[in-house]
């Protein structure tokens, strides 16, 4: 709650689109000491869809008319095309608002490095949305890894692949590079930064990246190899010309490996509109999706941890309260991520390995 007021955080959504509509809103209104007030949308589709969902947030036709008053809001949540990212985060920053931006926080490193700089020397709170560092399979994988149960880790293998042969319509979809699309930026981003946060800095990046599906103008097929300061090397695939799936999960240790197999069910819950309002339980893995844990000699199946995509707002609205508390994200660790982003594209076009100050 706000000191001041003991009153809820009032927060501000620009962008009401799938990140807005079914990640961002649903987990804010349902986070103690959050309140969606306001929600930047144009669309009459999507405003009648607002009025349903969140009736008693108000709908606002501009970014620009959202931050004309930032006396009335305490956070503002970027949820709209990446494009946009980085000068809305600038926006907020310069307005004094404490922002949260969807993955990536920037096209370029560069960019992400220039707002965190902003937000340092303000004093202002800024975080980047990696909900996957709460997927139940990476929470149950993080444990393992951090609790020795594994031994020394020398593998990480983790995919997000789908089947989708034919391009959606829509801006992840289009050439310009200044749109930040394609699966390398989208999923790739919540790869690299699992990676990372389980493993360390990166020394060396090698990747293959690649246009497969006919009509398709951004990558939509990337394989990642990154060498750890720590010795551990991540293998990281991100498709969407995947016909059969491959593990979600392989680590390897010297000691016993965990493989996963299946998607952490929040997105589909939040997709289909269920809530984590406390009403039933929430990130829980199906039994068939459970992974194995131990070495061919000897293996047990391991139940996965709980999702718990809720416990990011949770960690945003506790760093509200209390000033000078970390984030649940550092946004240093979204430069970090686009740092390895940039090198894998410039790995895949000259074809060989590149080295990372």
């Amino acid at each position: 709650m706000s000191p001041e007021t003991s009153r809820p955080f009032r927060v501000g959504l620009i962008g009401y689109g799938l990140a807005g509509s079914a990640f961002h809103a649903p987990l804010i209104a349902t986070t103690p000491g959050l309140r969606l007030d306001a929600v930047v949308t144009a669309n009459p589709e999507r405003r009648e869809q607002l009025s349903r969902e969140h009736p008693g947030a108000r709908a606002v036709d501009t970014p620009e008319q959202l931050l004309a008053d930032p006396d009335a809001l305490d956070l503002v949540v970027i949820a709209s095309p990446n494009r946009t990212h980085a000068p809305l985060a600038h926006a907020a920053l310069r307005a004094g608002l404490a922002t949260v931006v969807d993955k990536p926080l920037a096209g370029t490193a560069a960019e992400a490095l220039e707002l965190c700089r902003l937000a340092e020397a303000r004093g202002t709170l800024l975080s980047v949305f990696q909900n996957r560092r709460w997927d139940g399979d990476f929470l149950t994988a993080a444990r393992l890894v951090r609790g020795g149960t594994l031994g020394r880790v020398h593998r990480f293998e983790s995919r997000f692949e789908r089947f989708r042969p034919k391009p959606k319509p829509g801006w992840r979809e289009l050439a310009d590079p200044a749109e930040v699309g394609g699966t390398l930026y989208d999923l790739g981003s919540h790869l690299v930064d699992q990676a990372l946060t389980l493993f360390g800095p990166v020394e060396t990046v090698y990747a293959e990246i690649d246009v497969r599906r006919d009509g398709a103008v951004v990558d939509d097929d990337a394989f990642l190899a990154l060498t750890h300061a720590s010795g551990t090397r991540s293998h990281l695939w991100t498709s969407a010309i995947t016909p059969l799936i491959g593990p979600r999960l392989r680590v390897l240790g010297d000691t016993a490996g965990y493989v996963k197999p299946g998607m952490d069910p929040q997105e589909a819950d939040l997709r289909a509109g269920r809530r984590p309002d406390g009403t039933h339980p929430w990130g829980a893995d199906q039994p068939s999706h459970y992974g194995t844990l131990g070495t061919d000699e000897s293996a047990i199946e391991l139940p996965t941890d709980p999702g718990d995509y809720p416990a990011y707002y949770a960690g945003i609205a506790a760093a509200l309260a209390s000033p000078g508390t970390p984030p649940p994200v550092d946004p240093r660790d979204a430069v970090a991520t686009l740092t390895v982003l940039e090198a894998a594209r410039a790995s895949a076009a000259m074809g060989r390995t590149v080295r990372l100050d």
